[in-house]
């Protein structure tokens, strides 16, 4: 873990990149008293001790299927039902944390990249199980500004500066065309990238990320918040691969592209 020392910092964006509808703004200053955070998205690796050390399923597993981007499926995958507002999303039986990409696929040959397919209550489990808890939304947009004043990435301003990928989002036209000019189609290793000021890696990008907190304002009662956006994040539909942005997700939502990183206080 990394430490994030008490300071205030201004939390939000009002900026032409924001989504008001997400409640982002307004920007306000906000005072956090210090605490730990994982450097890292817990890994596949670390999610395995855990099943293992528990006997944990997890609600993906004990449903027994999970949603999966259409672009990492097999060219002969069967048609399968797709989310009516994003159809990249198809329903694959025997999708789960073990086999990130449905059953074709296991987690043995990317232990190091971000354990996915876990829902809120999943997270939780794992914190308990290793003595910390999940962050809230302010602590988490706290260490993902590295320490950097009201900028929009945790590195600065500047998406690519000097024409190199800081972060693993889409690139290319979504969603059928990923130049993968980082190296990664799907999920990167959770240490991949440069870490941000207070030594955080894969703030944005990669997977979204759990947090403590209901999401508010929420349409649909119910919802926790997710930060940092994922790898099919993309400027054309989603910009939501900035340390402000947020969603709501409900509880139960367990996808190929959210995880989740712990938090402990400082005591």
């Amino acid at each position: 873990m990394v430490a994030v020392p008490a300071g205030e910092f201004l939390m939000g964006s009002q900026d032409a990149l924001s989504y008001p509808t997400d409640g982002e703004g307004p920007v306000r200053t906000v005072y956090v008293v210090a605490f730990w955070i994982d450097a890292c998205t817990v890994s596949n690796a670390q999610f395995a001790r855990f099943a293992a050390d528990t006997g944990y399923r997890t609600s993906a597993e004990r449903i027994g299927w999970s949603f999966v981007f259409a672009g990492l499926l097999p060219d002969d995958f069967p048609p399968t039902r797709a989310v009516a507002a994003a159809p990249w999303w198809r329903q694959v039986e025997g999708a789960d944390w073990r086999h990130p990409d449905g059953p074709h696929s296991t987690w043995e040959d990317r232990a190091d990249h971000p354990v996915v397919h876990v829902d809120w209550d999943d997270a939780r489990a794992y914190c308990a199980w290793a003595g910390k808890r999940l962050p809230t939304e302010t602590e988490w947009e706290r260490a993902a500004r590295g320490g950097l004043h009201a900028k929009v990435f945790p590195w600065g301003d500047e998406f690519e500066p000097g024409g190199r990928p800081r972060m693993n989002v889409w690139q290319g036209d979504f969603p059928k065309g990923h130049h993968t000019a980082d190296g990664w189609y799907g999920t990167c290793p959770v240490d991949a990238y440069d870490a941000n000021g207070f030594g955080m890696y894969n703030a944005t990008g990669n997977v979204w990320e759990w947090c403590e907190d209901p999401f508010l304002p929420s349409p649909d009662g119910g919802q926790r918040v997710a930060k940092g956006g994922s790898y099919l994040c993309h400027a054309s539909y989603c910009r939501r691969y900035r340390v402000a942005a947020r969603q709501g997700l409900f509880p139960d939502s367990a996808t190929g592209n959210v995880g989740f990183r712990c938090a402990l206080d400082m005591t």
